[in-house]
């Protein structure tokens, strides 16, 4: 009896929350004026396998460097997995990344970071 006195004013809180209609919740603070334009940014890949082997081509259109890595996952267990360095793409650049498994290939995917 007195554990559920003393934890009444917690219960009764938690209970007042939960039926608070939604226009009581505070909403976070809007700073009125222009809202930053996101600037375009990304390499464009396109990204071939032939058997084992893996060829990606990135070409940046943007005026901002692109560091972009390609990532292959081979099919097999034994297989290791491999991922290249980063290589910058500067503005208007074309960058080859390659890479292979020993035997077929699962996936392969390029990241790219700023």
């Amino acid at each position: 009896m007195r554990l559920s006195r003393r934890f009444a004013p917690v219960f009764a809180a938690v209970a007042f929350m939960m039926v608070l209609p939604y226009d009581a919740v505070p909403h976070t603070r809007v700073v009125h004026g222009k809202l930053p334009v996101p600037q375009p940014f990304g390499a464009e890949c396109r990204t071939t396998v032939q058997g084992s082997h893996v060829t990606a081509y990135c070409h940046n259109p943007y005026p901002e460097t692109d560091r972009v890595a390609l990532h292959i996952e081979c099919d097999r267990w034994w297989d290791i997995d491999t991922d290249t360095d980063p290589v910058d793409a500067g503005p208007a650049m074309t960058v080859r990344l390659t890479g292979r498994c020993w035997e077929e290939v699962r996936s392969a995917w390029v990241s790219h970071q700023r």
